[in-house]
Formats: structure tokens, C-alpha cells, sequence
């Protein structure tokens, strides 16, 4: 029994150096057969020799060999893998020329719109103003009836709402958001309203989504001056400092005295042109001071706080920062004009 332990020992031996010294695949296909080799291989003869042991000791050492051939077969497999991947690199570098230079990926951007609507946020940000949200899915109360559209109020009409149901609907402004803020906040503060509205109306120049940012700023002696000074600062700081600015008369529901806002036109610089229709003026958003039914609606009393609310559209805005006249353009995914944008 000791002779064959001896042997067994010596054959592992003597296939770890040999396994060591494999360099390619058919030497090592050569190794396999003189080990494992079906006809005439180490592990088989001893295998056989095991016929002329005793039957008392036959089972220890027929359970050796069969190590000794897992140990051979898991070697074998393993540099097997280690060969094929060795090969598979070698003949990669010799197809590659390592001098080139590499192959620079292909780099995405920003959304047209995207870029806008973080332009507008920031300039707001530095400005002191907190970034408020709230539900695209809204009541018709926080929609409209808080705002001062009751029921059958004419203004509803300017607003082409989606409904779900009678009393929900997709919001048409982020104005909703003003609501829920001063329910649930006490004056003073200042905050904008970032979000997705939406109506029913489609041409090159509205989308049934579109997006807004309003802003809203209550607190005590908030004056109509106080309005103009922000607008204008905002409007520098969006086209620039040489940005001319006038308001005019308007109407919106919720405010009162209101104003449409207006900037010089930033593609011919007032002087007049196609764009703004020789006027020298492009409309940008609506404005106008908090109407005192709106305040009375969230519980405040208007003789105490006042305030002023803003509104524009960004992609009213995008399409003036970067002369596209069809609205459309922003939500077809075509990559031709999505990549100009970095």
C-alpha cells in the first residue's frame, strides 16, 4: 500500500512540473492525453493497477486516485482558460496598433429646455428665493376657485383645461403651487415655481405640456416698484445687461393692476427686425400684484401683507434665447438639434 501512496504522490509530482512548463495549447492537449488519455494514461493504469491490491485497502486508495484525477482535470481546465486568454490578447495586440489614438466617446447634453430652466432657477436662487413644488395632478379648488376663477368665471375659458374628473384636473399653471405655499407658510418669503402645465392647444407655437416658472412674493409693504426692480434685474441677468424693459397694461384673474412684460428685442437690439415685427419689442411673461381675494382665500388679511406674482413660459424663452420658431422642435428627440445645445 505504501508503494502505490509513493507512486500516487509521484505523479502529482510530476504533473504540476510538467503542467508548469506548458506553453501552448498543443502541449498541453499532449499532457492531458498522457495523463488522462482514455487507451494508454498514467491515471488509468493506476486505475488498473488497483485490480492487484487487496480488497481491504482497494477503497482507500481507489478514493487517492480519483483525487489525483480531479486535481489533474481541474489543472488542465484552468490553463486551458489561462492559454485561451493569453492567445486572445496576443493576437488582439498584434491586430492593433497601440500608437493611434484613441477613439474619443461620444458626449451627450443637455436638453434645450433643460439648460433654460437651470438658467432661470439659478439667476432666482442668487436672488433669495426658495424653489417650491406641488402635484401636476390638481383640484379644481387649488387649480382655480382659491385663484379666483369660481365656478363659470369667463377666465376659465383662456385656460383650455384637461379634466379627470369634475373637480380634478391637469394643472394649466404652476400658479397651484402659490396656493399650497401660502396655506402652509406665514409671511414674509419669496419663492418660484418651476413645473410642467398643461393645455389643450397645439400649433408651432404652444404644446399641449409645456413649462412654466412662476414666482410669487408676499410680506408687508410689497409694492408694484418692488415688481418692476426684480423684473428688470432678472431680465438683465437672463439676455444681459444692455436689456431694455417696459410693462404694459393687461389683465390676468389673479392679480390686480397687472402687466404684460416686454424686453428689447434680443435679435436686432430694438432697432427692429423680423422677429420682433420691426416693433424693437419681444413679450416675455405676465406680472401683476397678488389680487386681495387670493389672500383672503389662503387666510390672509390683505390691509397687512401685499405681493406680487410672475409668470413665462420656458419654452417662450428658449425659443427666443436661440432663435427656434417652431415649439415643436423641443420634443421630437430629433439628435440633429437636440446636440447643438452644450
Amino acid at each position: 500500500m505504501s508503494d502505490l501512496k509513493a507512486r500516487i504522490q509521484g505523479i502529482r509530482d510530476a504533473f504540476n512540473q510538467a503542467l508548469d512548463q506548458v506553453e501552448g495549447l498543443k502541449a498541453l492537449e499532449e499532457l492531458r492525453n498522457q495523463y488522462l488519455g482514455r487507451k494508454r494514461g498514467i491515471v488509468k493504469d493506476l486505475l488498473a493497477d488497483l485490480r492487484t491490491v487487496s480488497k481491504e485497502l482497494r477503497p482507500e486508495l481507489g478514493q487517492a486516485v480519483n483525487r489525483l484525477k480531479n486535481t489533474v482535470e481541474n489543472a488542465l481546465t484552468e490553463k486551458l482558460e489561462a492559454l485561451k486568454s493569453g492567445e486572445s490578447t496576443g493576437d488582439l495586440q498584434r491586430k492593433m496598433d497601440l500608437t493611434l489614438p484613441g477613439v474619443a466617446p461620444e458626449l451627450g447634453s443637455l436638453h434645450p429646455l433643460k439648460v433654460v430652466n437651470r438658467d432661470l432657477i439659478r439667476i432666482f436662487e442668487r436672488m433669495g428665493y426658495e424653489v417650491a413644488s406641488a402635484s401636476e395632478i390638481e383640484t379644481d379648488f387649488y387649480n382655480f376657485e382659491a385663484l379666483g376663477l369660481t365656478k363659470n368665471h369667463p377666465a376659465r375659458d383662456m385656460q383650455d383645461t384637461f379634466y379627470v374628473t369634475d373637480e380634478v384636473v391637469l394643472r394649466t399653471h404652476t400658479s397651484n403651487v402659490q396656493i399650497h405655499l401660502m396655506q402652509e407658510s406665514k409671511p414674509p418669503f419669496k419663492a418660484i415655481m418651476p413645473g410642467r402645465v398643461y393645455r389643450k392647444d397645439a400649433d408651432i407655437t404652444h404644446s399641449p405640456m409645456f413649462h412654466q416658472v412662476e414666482g410669487l412674493v408676499v410680506g408687508e409693504q410689497i409694492t408694484f416698484a418692488d415688481l418692476k426692480g426684480t423684473l428688470e434685474h432678472f431680465l438683465k441677468q437672463l439676455f444681459g445687461s444692455d436689456t431694455k424693459m417696459r410693462l404694459r397694461p393687461s389683465y390676468f384673474p389673479f392679480t390686480e393692476p397687472s402687466a404684460e412684460v416686454d424686453v428689447s428685442c434680443i435679435m436686432c437690439g430694438g432697432k427692429g427686425c423680423r422677429v420682433c415685427k420691426n416693433s424693437g419689442w419681444l413679450e416675455i411673461l405676465g406680472a401683476g400684484m397678488v389680487d386681495p381675494v387670493v389672500f383672503k382665500n389662503v387666510g390672509y388679511d390683505p390691509e397687512v401683507v401685499s405681493g406680487f406674482a410672475f409668470g413665462l413660459g420656458v419654452e417662450r424663452v428658449a425659443m427666443l434665447k436661440y432663435g427656434i420658431s417652431d415649439i415643436r422642435m423641443f420634443f421630437e428627440d430629433d439628435l440633429r438639434f437636440l446636440s447643438q445645445f452644450t
